[in-house]
Formats: structure tokens, C-alpha cells, sequence
């Protein structure tokens, strides 16, 4: 299978699993992340206990890499504590920015949201892949 192929399998298996999009009872950190450009629309929530992401959700509509990429940060970042989260959140978007290179070190950090790199290459999508991960940051870096 060539990268192409397993990008484009990644991005729809993501796109259709539905275990993390759903709304949390008693969530702690809530965030909604729009892009007017194509209409994405996501709303993040997550439960954070003692420092530590427990649960982490993802609600709303948009298209298949949006998608894809909160269901890919919603599986990578459960269980890590906010400061890794955050750490983790600033390596993909200078992955997606072009400023981290090392796919060794990339693929390491974010596992399967690595296969995301590409879209670098695809200005008018970028919004899409991120927005997810600014979400997200927004919503733990907000005073309760």
C-alpha cells in the first residue's frame, strides 16, 4: 500500500469511529471551535482530574480531516496529563506549520497523527487538521 492509500484509509477509519465523539457527563473543560472558511464545527470537552486528562471528547461536524484529526487527538491525548497535552498540541501544529521535520521523532510524539504532516503541503486544509488542537488548547488554558 503506498503512503497516499494508507493516508487516505487513516483519515476515513478515523472519520467514521465514533467512540470518542460524544458529549462527557461532568466534563470539567469545555471549548467550541469553529472555521467559517468551510464550516467546521467542533465542540471539545474533557474531564481532567488531579492534572490528568481522563476522558476526552469531541462533538460537532465538518469535514473528514477535521474530523479525523480530533478523533486522532482525542485517542492520543486521554490519560496524559494537561502539561504533556500541551507539549504534545505545540508538536503537531509545528508539524503542520513545517517547523519539525523528524519523522522518526514525529511519528513517536503523535502516533498516528503523524500521517497528518501532508497536509502542510495543502494550505486551504491546514485550518482543518488544527482545529481540533487549538480547540482544545483553548479550553485547558482557560481560568475556570
Amino acid at each position: 500500500m503506498d503512503l497516499s492509500n494508507l493516508y487516505t484509509q487513516v483519515i476515513l477509519e478515523h472519520n467514521k469511529d465514533t467512540r470518542n465523539r460524544r458529549e462527557i457527563e461532568g466534563y470539567t473543560h469545555k471549548e467550541r471551535g469553529h472555521n467559517p472558511s468551510c464550516g467546521d464545527d467542533i465542540t471539545i470537552e474533557a474531564k481532567i482530574e488531579d492534572g490528568i486528562i481522563k476522558d476526552l471528547a469531541y462533538t460537532g461536524h465538518g469535514c473528514s480531516i477535521s474530523q479525523a484529526s480530533a478523533s486522532m487527538m482525542t485517542d492520543l491525548l486521554t490519560g496524559k496529563t494537561v502539561e504533556e497535552a500541551l507539549e504534545i498540541i505545540e508538536i503537531f501544529l509545528g508539524m503542520i506549520k513545517r517547523e519539525i521535520h523528524d519523522i522518526d521523532y514525529l511519528e513517536e510524539v503523535l502516533d498516528e497523527a503523524s500521517i497528518l504532516q501532508g497536509i502542510s503541503n495543502l494550505p486551504a486544509r491546514v485550518k482543518c487538521a488544527v482545529l481540533a488542537w487549538h480547540t482544545l488548547k483553548e479550553a485547558v488554558q482557560k481560568e475556570d
